[in-house]
């Protein structure tokens, strides 16, 4: 592995000092204690003992002694000074003067405080552990290793070595790890297993014989149809027949199988094909791994596609057919009100009605069966024409019951007896639906399915439960545990001795208390007292309360919120907006890239999929080349350079293939956004304590499974979204792109949560669409601020704890009453979830996913909620109280609104 991994900043910043200490940093390395002082005052003369004391603060800071003793920043100087009553700091130019006294001062603080040479056994050795241990876990980037194996030599009194000297160090070790983990994973695959992994790496037999194995395997499917299911199910099954998926890897650790499966996923197959037998066997076999939770995911993901689709254009083939009969209904029943009628108008005897009834008979007769083969019952959501989709669906649905394995919750398992019927009758020559479950059959399916209580019909059955399996995969009530994106978002939660471990710590981070009634307490002192604030300042808010008249008649009070006055903006400000746009010069994208690099080195961040940083020279302009042919989608032909060899096409392919990914992007946006908080013009906006959430929308004119539609946005093609995350110093601190136009409450806890800035954001400002009490509840248990901007307060619900408050003027509103019960009974649970969520054992949007799950919310969920509708009341109390904060509500809106119009004018 290469030796060089610094980038040029680490190596600067090694032994010296970068800037003034800051206060806490004074206060632990720079505070002389009285046994310093009194080997201090040992000294004779004050430049003698302030020159000792700097040498001994520089050696617990940095960890090394300086060349230049006296180098070290004004204001550590000064503050050594004062602990030493020295008032004339012009005596330490003496220190410098004679060096053998500067060497022995070195040699006697070694020796009387403890500290140890790097070549000592338990200093260089115990490091190597140390950093073996950690490597082996946690596959760190050297760079990581490099600050790690600073702080560790510090904190245990070892002198720094030279930098070269710790370099080679640490990439030893990565080499040692590496090779060990090799080895062990090689030695677990069977001599028939390597076989079955190195053919991945021969020419395909299947489909495009120009590409191997493994890369026809690593393509996921692209649009969703009953042939696209067939073939990703019998991708999966090929993907199975390598024999790997069940392999105990033993301890080799998650972060390492995961760093070699995204290098065989990422890496030619000409590549691997020359790596060592050892090597290569580990590669393909995490890839092999990998690649089967993939192909599980997309097949998953197409069966998500496919359902959904069959319905809705079911759906609008009956609504477009219904649409067509509507006259002949309209014509039948008006007809047959018209017969009934003259059977009320006029009075006729016996004979006279019989008679009556006999000449109307076939025109009745008629109209009644037009009507019931044109009406549809309330709950009928055309199923019938469900049921024309039959053949479609029986091309998948065997292989779908044989390759996967679904499992599920209590809801869960009236469909799954449903699906293991059928798997049992599948493949017999005459089966028989006598016995079939029916309890996950609702009424309307119910008609179809087994009308009159005949035997079920197969086709309606099987269509039925594929509906049901549709929606239980979608809340999370039926999942496939071996899934990452639909597995069960619950089994990943704390519990039991690893929640019990960390049980403290959460509730302590977070300010939560063991005791659900002390929080009850607290929350009901908070609203009453919320409440009664704003009834008192009622008056003289921008609110009024009117009262309207309900459907059955009751009249209900209301709040009526008169909107915020637009600020007209002063005429100097547009004057400095003019004279800012006209100094701005013109630049090439380039430039503004390669010169942000030059102020921030965020380029650094993208470090070889290796995690090393190869030789490459002009590395930066190679990288900003493909970051514009990515974000431009231009492709890199218009940006390769004949004879400039960091813009030949084989340097720009390698740099696209090996150092652009997710977690690089991820790790040089942080890097940006951290140097924005550094600006003083960034933090005159504000402190990076407040962010907005907002989506933007872009149609996908490719074939991805990734976008959804929505013809409101899309029209007739599909799209996605984009969440941007911006904080109230405009910068976009994350961005999470979602299928179609997913509910914004299902993703945005996550861009908190999931973020890797310094900026630590408190409060969320949203649209309304991003509203919900679970998210309200989430957001108040885990310590934000959720600051929805409503759109009509007079539907909001208000509600109280205390029954029997009175509230003045807002008893009319504040008519809903908290479940305290609820909550103290699941409180324990609750922890356990935002516990989870605040350690990242839990995927955010998958969990979102199973607590908002319509009308069959879960009883931890309902609880949720109740906190939630105490959040949300705190939350309406003061936006209908305080114009100041739905106005800042408004401004940081308006943020993200201004940085997504420049991102479009850059687009």
């Amino acid at each position: 592995m290469p030796v060089d991994f610094l980038a040029e900043e680490q190596k600067q910043r090694y032994g010296c000092y970068v800037g003034e200490p800051s206060p806490e940093q004074l206060a632990r390395y720079f505070y002389l204690r009285d046994s310093d002082r009194a080997v201090i005052a040992e000294r004779r003369g004050d430049h003698n003992r302030l020159g000792f004391a700097l040498q001994l603060a520089t050696l617990r800071f940095l960890g090394l002694f300086l060349g230049d003793p006296l180098a070290v920043p004004i204001g550590a100087v000064r503050y050594i000074a004062e602990q030493l009553s020295i008032t004339d700091l012009s005596c330490l130019p003496r220190y410098a003067e004679r060096a053998p006294t500067q060497r022995e001062h070195t040699l006697e603080i070694r020796q009387r405080f403890g500290y140890r040479d790097f070549n000592d056994p338990r200093g260089g050795f115990a490091l190597m552990r140390f950093l073996y241990a950690r490597e082996w876990v946690s596959a760190e980037r050297p760079g990581v290793l490099f600050d790690l194996a600073i702080t560790w030599l510090v904190d245990h009194n070892v002198v720094l070595p030279g930098i070269t000297t710790l370099e080679r160090l640490i990439s030893r070790i990565r080499e040692q790890v590496a090779l060990r983990v090799w080895q062990r994973l090689s030695m677990i695959v069977k001599p028939e297993q390597r076989s079955r992994l190195d053919r991945l790496l021969e020419r395909s037999e299947k489909g495009n014989a120009r590409i191997t194995t493994l890369e026809r395997l690593r393509r996921s499917p692209s649009y969703a149809s009953s042939r696209t299911m067939s073939a990703a199910l019998v991708r999966l099954n090929e993907i199975r027949q390598l024999g790997v998926g069940a392999i105990n890897l033993g301890n080799i650790s998650p972060s390492r199988i995961r760093t070699l499966a995204t290098y065989a996923m990422t890496s030619k197959a000409s590549t691997l094909a020359r790596q060592s037998g050892d090597q290569r066997a580990a590669a393909l076999l995490c890839c092999a791994r990998a690649l089967e939770v993939t192909a599980l995911d997309d097949s998953l993901d197409v069966l998500d596609m496919l359902l959904r689709d069959l319905f809705a254009r079911s759906e609008r083939k009956g609504k477009k057919e219904r649409l067509r009969t509507l006259r002949d209904l309209d014509s039948a029943a008006l007809l047959l009100a018209a017969q009934v009628e003259q059977l009320y108008k006029e009075e006729r005897s016996d004979e006279e009605l019989r008679a009556y009834l006999e000449a109307q008979q076939t025109t009745m007769q008629a109209s009644i069966e037009t009507i019931y083969a044109i009406a549809r019952p309330p709950d009928d959501n055309y199923y019938q024409e469900v049921g024309e989709r039959y053949k479609s669906v029986r091309q998948f649905f065997p292989q779908l019951l044989q390759q996967i394995e679904f499992q599920g919750n209590r809801a869960g398992q009236p469909v799954l007896a449903g699906l293991t019927f059928l798997k049992e009758i599948e493949g017999n020559a005459s089966p028989s639906m006598k016995g079939a479950p029916l309890d996950f059959v609702s009424p309307g399916w119910k008609r179809h399915v087994a009308p009159s209580h005949q035997t079920p019909d197969r086709r309606y059955y099987t269509l039925c439960a594929l509906a049901r399996l549709h929606e239980g995969l979608r809340h999370r009530d039926v999942y496939v545990p071996q899934s990452s994106r639909w597995g069960d978002p619950r089994a990943r939660l704390l519990q039991g001795e690893a929640w019990e471990r960390v049980r403290a710590t959460v509730c302590q981070s977070l300010g939560r208390s063991f005791s659900p009634q002390t929080e009850l307490d607290d929350l009901a002192k908070r609203l009453d007292e919320a409440y009664q604030r704003t009834a008192a300042n009622l008056p003289s808010a921008s609110v009024r309360i009117e009262r309207e008249k309900r459907p059955s008649g009751q009249e209900q009070e209301k709040l009526v919120l008169t909107g915020l006055e637009k600020i007209e903006e002063p005429g100097s400000l547009r004057l400095l907006r003019h004279r800012v746009t006209r100094r701005l010069p013109p630049i090439n994208l380039p430039e503004l890239l390669l010169e942000l690099h030059v102020r921030t080195g965020f380029l650094s961040e993208f470090t070889h999929i290796h995690e090393s940083k190869s030789r490459i020279s002009d590395l930066p302009t190679s990288l900003c080349a493909v970051l514009l042919a990515e974000a431009c989608n231009i492709g890199l032909a218009p940006l390769v350079h004949k004879g400039i060899p960091a813009l030949e096409r084989d340097r720009l392919s390698h740099v696209q293939q090996n150092y652009i990914r997710p977690e690089t992007l991820s790790r040089a946006n942080a890097r940006l956004v951290d140097f924005q908080d550094t600006l003083s013009l960034a933090k005159a906006w504000g402190g990076g304590e407040v962010a907005s959430a907002d989506g933007l929308r872009f149609i996908v004119p490719v074939r991805t499974l990734n976008a959804g539609p929505n013809p409101k946005y899309f029209g007739t093609g599909r799209g996605i979204t984009l969440i941007n995350y911006v904080s109230d110093q405009f910068s976009g601190f994350k961005n999470i792109v979602v299928t179609g136009t997913l509910r914004d409450s299902l993703v945005i806890l996550a861009g908190l949560l999931n973020q890797e800035t310094k900026l630590r954001p408190t409060e969320l400002m949203t649209d309304t669409a991003s509203y919900s009490d679970v998210v309200f509840g989430l957001f108040h248990l885990l310590g934000y601020q959720f600051s929805p901007r409503l759109a009509d307060l007079g539907g909001m619900r208000f509600w109280r704890i205390d029954a029997s408050a009175n509230y003045g003027t807002l008893n009319g509103i504040a008519r809903s009453r908290i479940n305290t019960t609820l909550i103290s009974e699941n409180w324990e649970d609750m922890l356990r979830v935002v516990g989870s969520l605040k350690l990242g054992t839990v995927d955010p949007s998958e969990l979102m996913r199973t607590l908002q799950s319509g009308g069959r919310a879960s009883t931890l969920a309902k609880a949720i909620g109740e906190v939630g509708r105490i959040a949300k009341s705190l939350f309406l109390l003061s936006y209908i109280d305080d114009e100041a904060y739905r106005r800042r509500i408004l401004i940081q809106l308006n943020k993200g609104e201004s940085r997504q119009g420049l991102a479009r004018k850059v687009f």
